[in-house]
């Protein structure tokens, strides 16, 4: 059932392992990348409650050591105080440049621990264990690392490449039901932005995914992985093609930015979302059908998902607030917002022409039935 997925960029290549059971086999796993048999570990409070302990055994399995940070959960952690704490723990604990870090977690711990692992001593090597799903199809692959900053998310990061990504599909079986679908927002992403025969796979299989079944998990990842890896090869640095996986993410991160990038909001969720309204905007500038939003919508909502600006709960800015918020995204380019469009389900492109109104027009509109600050 495991499947392997190479992302092949030059001189920085690695492969993501996919499959059940591969904490059990950590050890020989990571073993090939030690210089010396020992690693550093940052996790978050919850996952070293479920799995640390599997991963340590993992690894003893082999003769590794383990020292271990967890951290607090939840994307307030991406911040400069525990980037800065991770930062120095890991220099006391010694950790050289030959050396491993470990992010084992889910995107949150994967962004952070890479980051740190790209400064300390200015660059180690680092392997990431992502125990989301989101993770695993989105946060781990690519080198994308960072924390957020008052102005917005993941304005400070660097670019830097696990040298190994194993993504245990057991692990997702711990999740709960809205973390998982959380993360299913961004498996579903890949459908609508590039593979239309996938977006049908999943309508097809999205109950048997969500249900538990360990073949369809696997599938659905290594899929999304390989989408992934694909565009990350053609375009490591978000020159063009790599800012297609931000499909959903110029309204994402505005909704994000807006509920305080708290409970309220998960980023799978407001990806969902984002890509709901990335559709609606789309047919509404004639660019495709209109059945096509209503069939991302209907998928969304037949896996349970947040689909609408009224499944977020609470108050939220007007449009031109939350407008405002977009113009913070990293896709600003010279002062001009870029929106990632579709033509239909799995043709998404890049552009910068959207008039301002016509976005406003879908925020007023996704507004009218929530509560406005």
């Amino acid at each position: 059932m495991e499947r392997k997925v190479h992302v092949a960029l030059e001189g920085r290549a690695y492969d993501v392992v996919i499959g059940p059971g591969l904490l059990q086999e950590v050890g020989a796993r990571i073993a090939p990348f030690l210089k010396r048999p020992r690693v550093a570990v940052l996790t978050d409070e919850t996952v070293a409650d479920l799995h640390l302990d599997t991963l340590r055994a993992g690894l003893a399995a082999s003769g590794i050591e383990m020292q271990a940070l967890a951290l607090p959960p939840g994307e307030a952690t991406k911040s400069w105080p525990q980037f800065s704490r991770a930062v120095e723990w890991l220099l006391e604990a010694k950790v050289e440049r030959n050396d491993v870090v470990i992010a084992f977690g889910g995107g949150v711990i994967g962004d952070l621990a890479g980051f740190a692992a790209s400064v300390l001593r200015r660059g180690v090597r680092f392997i990431q264990i992502p125990t989301s799903l989101l993770a695993q199809v989105d946060s781990s692959v690519g080198g994308k690392t960072g924390i957020n900053a008052p102005q917005g998310k993941n304005l400070i990061g660097a670019f830097h490449q696990p040298s190994l990504v194993l993504a245990d599909t057991e692990v997702l079986g711990t999740l709960t039901a809205r973390d998982f679908l959380a993360g299913y927002g961004e498996v579903v992403k890949y459908g609508m932005l590039g593979d239309a025969d996938f977006f049908a796979w999943l309508e097809d299989n999205g109950a048997a995914l969500a249900a538990g079944d360990m073949a369809v998990r696997v599938e659905a990842v290594a899929r999304s992985v390989q989408m992934k890896a694909d565009i990350v090869v053609r375009d490591e640095t978000e020159q063009g093609d790599r800012a297609l996986l931000n499909l959903g993410h110029t309204f994402c991160h505005a909704l994000e930015a807006a509920t305080g990038y708290s409970d309220r909001l998960f980023h799978g969720e407001g990806v969902a979302i984002g890509c709901a309204l990335a559709f609606e905007l789309s047919a509404r500038l004639g660019l495709c059908s209109q059945e096509d939003p209503s069939r991302v919508r209907a998928h969304l909502k037949a896996m349970g998902m947040k689909t609408d600006l009224s499944d977020i709960g609470g108050t939220l800015p007007d449009a031109e607030a939350l407008l405002a918020l977009m113009g913070q995204d990293k896709k600003v380019v010279d002062g001009q917002l870029r929106f990632i469009l579709a033509r239909g389900i799995g043709e998404a492109f890049v552009t910068a022409d959207v008039p301002k109104e016509a976005v406003l027009a879908v925020l007023q509109d996704g507004l009218a039935d929530c509560q406005i600050a």
